[in-house]
């Protein structure tokens, strides 16, 4: 079984954040990475899926707030 694997790298290309902040995240548990000889990964599955529920979760707080600008 293959599955691809992302580095922090690859996660801040996506995410288009700086690496030192992707790093910072994963650090403090905000995003679900694991750590092979010191290096943290996450499996593209488990990223996708954080992703659909950060977008999820953004969209219940953009419902909830009706002051809120639309651009």
């Amino acid at each position: 079984m293959s599955e691809e694997v992302l580095t922090i790298k690859d996660i801040a290309a996506v995410l288009k954040l700086a690496e030192k902040t992707v790093y910072s995240m994963a650090q403090n548990g905000e995003i679900p990475v694991f750590k092979i000889r010191g290096q943290w990964r996450i499996r593209k599955t488990d990223f996708d899926q954080w992703m659909n529920e950060q977008a999820a979760s953004a969209g219940k707080a953009d419902r909830g707030n009706n002051d809120h600008t639309d651009f």
